[in-house]
């Protein structure tokens, strides 16, 4: 087993698992605590409504995992924006992101190999995909070709979701004004030194997404991360003037070379032609912009963390020698700190 002498960050979201979480974390024990330096575990409950935080509240204790950290949503959120929980709050050298449902962790230590020799994000894809409905298929594949189309990165095949970041890219996905939005796409757009892996693993059974919130998730992901939606209401606007413009011109030839023209078309006409298109575009327009700026100047964060613990026994703090000195009456001395070597 390969040994890499840095810190490694796991992240996980769950939602409804608790039956499964300790398991599912003690196999991710298994795996990397021989392998690295020092670890923590990051878990980002989605809004569970069993008995999900009971159950990781007891592997917080005492008798518990160690290195575990819990983040506790008070709300459901989307994939994405529950990992970026788990990323900003991370404090390793390298972070990996796993969806216990879908990803295998035991292929993390052929990740990190990559990341360690120099790979600034690595990417895993698996060849096994859970099963979906028809309808969430198609609109999947069309989300993503269109997509790729308008950002040059294929989503599904050039920046799935399970990956490893290292701890400069996160950094730099902090600099954005919506970092859990553009967390997604960000590491695949170049910049950094990226690695692609492949492994063929059967996904356990999840529920199906629903169609309308990845519908939602897409719309405001291609807003958000390109200005080709607006640059089509441009084009459409222009495309509008000069359309206008051609129509009144003929409007104008046909008062002069007709006789027979109704008395008032002429300048009903130009006034159809050219005010009620270009108010709808207008109106688009605004549209547009105003959806854009709610979503940067939101009245709150995309998530909200209603709980916050963690283990009662961290095995980075038991590397420290402290030693308390007892002062006399006269005041009291701050504990001095020596780190064993």
């Amino acid at each position: 087993m390969p040994f890499f002498p840095c810190f490694l960050s796991a992240v996980f979201v769950v939602r409804n698992q608790s039956a499964s979480i300790e398991n599912i974390l003690s196999d991710a024990v298994a795996i990397i605590a021989d392998i690295v330096s020092d670890y923590e575990l990051i878990v980002v409950d989605n809004a569970s409504d069993d008995d999900s935080i009971l159950v990781l509240k007891q592997l917080t204790g005492e008798n518990g995992l160690a290195n575990l950290q819990v983040y506790a949503l008070t709300k459901e959120v989307d994939a994405d924006t529950a990992s970026w929980v788990g990323l900003e709050n991370a404090l390793g050298d390298f972070v990996v992101v796993v969806d216990p449902l879908a990803d295998d962790i035991s292929f993390v230590p052929k990740m990190l190999d990559q990341a360690v020799s120099g790979a600034d994000v690595v990417f895993a894809n698996n060849a096994q995909k859970p099963a979906q409905s028809l309808a969430y298929r198609g609109a999947n594949a069309v989300f993503h070709s269109l997509y790729n189309r308008l950002n040059g990165v294929h989503l599904a095949k050039e920046a799935p979701q399970y990956r490893v970041l290292s701890k400069r890219v996160i950094n730099f996905i902090l600099q954005h004004p919506q970092p859990a939005m553009t967390y997604r796409h960000l590491p695949a757009t170049g910049g950094f030194a990226r690695a692609y892996l492949s492994y063929s693993s059967a996904p356990q059974a999840s529920r199906p997404k629903r169609l309308g919130e990845s519908i939602d998730r897409g719309m405001r992901l291609l807003v958000s991360t390109t200005r080709a939606p607006m640059r089509l209401v441009t084009s459409l606007s222009l495309f509008g003037a000069v359309a206008n413009l051609v129509y009144c011109v003929y409007v104008i030839a046909v008062g002069i070379l007709k006789t027979d023209v109704a008395p008032g078309w002429i300048s009903f006409s130009l006034q159809q032609s050219g005010m009620f298109f270009l108010i709808s575009i207008v109106l688009l327009v605004l549209g547009e912009y105003i959806l854009n700026m709610a979503s940067l100047s939101n009245e709150g964060p995309l998530y909200h963390v209603g709980q916050e613990f963690t283990s009662a026994r961290m095995t980075r703090l038991e590397k420290l020698n402290i030693e308390e000195v007892v002062s006399d009456s006269a005041g009291a001395k701050p504990p001095t700190i020596e780190r064993v070597s």
